[in-house]
């Protein structure tokens, strides 16, 4: 190449260098975890931290704040939140609080922790307004980018948008790098305030909050202990166990979704917590399965971690497992009395009988109030019905047969162990627990292994759903004691046990002293796509007032959809069946109300059964 042609290269590559996009500027796209979070210095920028108001509250002082989380594109991202402290404290340990989605910063959640001794930090990292704001407050202003539900598609995606960091496909175009980046930060906020001990610092959140909590305690070593809820189960790039077809494609690109496991999937996150960690989850929750979860967490290289899972429910809690998440962030940051470890649990499969059995043997550093073990057949954990086993103690140990009705099924299991709170603790809304509740880990055994271990279908169907001899243990009611928006569901007819036969009714005797509309309801597919359509149906019953018990007898065809008021065909697809006083629906663009006001107390139920022609 002669000199002159030289001198025409470099120009030219100039121009192009002059005339390139800013992508082909940028730094290296991210290839891990490590990669990605190498360069983040979350104590680097200037907080540039402002107080838009300020007040006390009995023992607490309050403030709304706004801080600087960084520049994007050449535009200032500003976070609000809610903090408060304890009056008059020093070297208090400090929480950061990450909302859930749909949500925004709670300032009742920072009352109840400045209440407990914590200075805390509620960020408003969704951007919605405040709880009662004024006029005045500033909020969320993420500016250049998006990584709020204004901007769903950014949470599983890596592509460019207009709302992005960058212009090629990267892990920092993700919502959840933006979001992390912008709690650590809050992070740096709460180490910064003067009554604040820097060095005891915790998390936790729930559901979108929950990831988050995750995904900071992994890249922030200034945690200390964190407590995710419903959320950061990791695995949803792979298929459900047992479930084929079940995974999410990210970009539908086999190369992004690669990329994506590395440094975005909470299961790349998982090896990289060293603090210690309590997930609070529910064991039918869609937002964390439990076989995820469980998967997830084995990646932990510690095992200060421990789980509490609420049976029946789906993204809620009942108060013996919610306690715990106060109690965890006590005994790591205050160092009050430490709770137990995890129960040590085994699924014995090679049994003289072929019966199945689950063995726990609890922690009994602290008084054991009572010991529940749950199994169940079916491979999906957001629709599966956890079966309540017979327990019996066994010298430390408490074991419970795990009867199967096919060995085409699989078997999982898992043990709660309550424990005494003395004295008892109080939750938000003045809500007084006695126990506290830590899970065992989850057994697990493919058809395979049952019948290579001689395990024997020794279990019947059942025309018998409940003769509620146990009250509501195989229920989850919500809002029970409300005169008008109680519901009752059970998720029994779905196990093949209690599974309705082809061309049964339904019955049912209900106690109702006053003359009302009861509505009876059935999800068929709720969470299982991959079987068919999610479709609700409904059968309205009209009940007179009377002393005695009433019967209700209903078929198939008296259950009609709430989306075409086509009706019901069969039984065997249903996966919820529920009671309540009313139902708004959408049909044709309209809310629609079934039912109405409740007249009289919740309505008592018995011998719900099917009955054959």
């Amino acid at each position: 190449m002669t000199r002159g042609r030289v001198r025409h290269h470099l120009l030219l590559c100039i121009v192009l260098c002059q005339l390139a996009p800013e992508a082909a500027r940028a730094a290296p796209v991210p290839q891990s975890v490590e990669e990605l979070w190498a360069s983040f210095d979350p104590r680097r920028d200037p907080l540039e931290a402002e107080v838009a108001d300020h007040w006390t509250e009995g023992n607490g002082e309050y403030r709304v704040v706004v801080y600087t989380i960084g520049t994007f594109k050449g535009v200032k991202a500003r976070m609000a939140a809610y903090y408060g402290a304890p009056k008059g404290r020093s070297r208090v340990p400090g929480l950061l609080h990450m909302h859930g989605g749909g949500q925004r910063a709670f300032l009742d959640v920072v009352r109840y922790y400045v209440g407990r001794g914590y200075a805390c930090l509620s960020v408003n990292w969704g951007g919605r307004p405040l709880d009662d704001a004024h006029p005045d407050w500033p909020n969320t202003q993420w500016g250049a980018v998006d990584p709020t539900q204004n901007n769903v598609p950014g949470y599983a995606s890596l592509a460019p948008s207009p709302k992005s960091l960058e212009r090629v496909p990267s892990p920092r175009n993700n919502n959840w790098y933006l979001l992390t980046l912008g709690c650590r930060r809050g992070l740096t906020f709460l180490e910064r305030q003067p009554e604040v001990d820097g060095s005891h610092l915790g998390i936790f959140g729930h559901s979108m909050g929950g990831n988050l909590t995750v995904y900071v305690a992994a890249t922030d070593r200034r945690v200390k202990a964190a407590v995710p809820s419903v959320g950061g189960a990791g695995f949803r790039t792979h298929d459900v166990p047992g479930i084929p077809g079940t995974a999410r494609r990210i970009d539908r690109n086999d190369a992004a979704t690669a990329l994506h496991r590395r440094t975005i999937a909470a299961e790349a996150y998982a090896p990289h917590i060293q603090c210690p960690i309590l997930f609070l989850g529910a064991t039918n929750d869609f937002n964390s399965r439990m076989e995820s979860v469980y998967r997830c967490f084995a990646h932990i290289p510690h095992d200060r971690v421990r789980f509490t899972f609420s049976p029946h429910l789906n993204h809620r809690f009942l108060p013996p497992q919610e306690v715990c998440r106060p109690l965890w962030l006590d005994a790591c940051l205050k160092g009050t009395d430490t709770l137990p470890a995890t129960p040590a649990a085994e699924l014995l499969l090679a049994q003289p009988d072929g019966v199945p059995r689950f063995r726990v043997r609890p922690d009994p550093s602290r008084p054991i109030a009572g010991v529940d073990i749950y199994y169940a057949v079916d491979a999906d954990a957001l629709a599966r019905f956890c079966r309540s086993a017979v327990v019996a103690k066994d010298g430390a140990a408490w074991t419970a047969p795990c009867p199967v009705l096919s060995l085409r099924q699989p078997l999982v299991a898992f043990a709660n162990v309550h424990y005494e709170l003395t004295p008892p603790e109080v939750l938000s809304r003045h809500r007084t627990v006695t126990t506290f509740c830590l899970s065992s880990l989850l057994r697990t055994a493919t058809p395979e292994q049952l019948r290579a271990a001689g395990v024997r279908a020794t279990d019947r169907p059942s025309l018998l759903i409940d003769d509620f001899q146990h009250g509501w243990r195989d229920w989850y009611r919500l809002s029970p004691d409300n005169p008008h928006h109680w519901q009752f569901w059970t998720r029994k007819i779905t196990d093949p046990k209690w599974r309705g036969p082809a061309g049964a009714r339904l019955a049912v005797e209900v106690g109702c002293t006053r003359a009302n509309m009861l509505l009876v309801l059935a999800w068929e597919n709720e969470w299982r796509g991959y079987r068919g359509r999610r479709k609700l149906y409904v059968a309205q019953v009209r009940l007179s007032a009377a002393q005695a018990w009433q019967d209700v007898v209903l078929q198939a065809a008296d259950f009609r959809s709430t989306d075409d008021d086509t009706p019901l065909a069969r039984w065997d697809q249903l996966d919820q069946l529920g009671f309540r006083a009313y139902a708004d629906i959408q049909r044709g663009g309209k809310t629609l109300r079934l039912g109405g006001l409740w007249a009289g107390s919740p309505p008592k139920l018995r011998h719900l059964r099917w009955v054959k022609k």
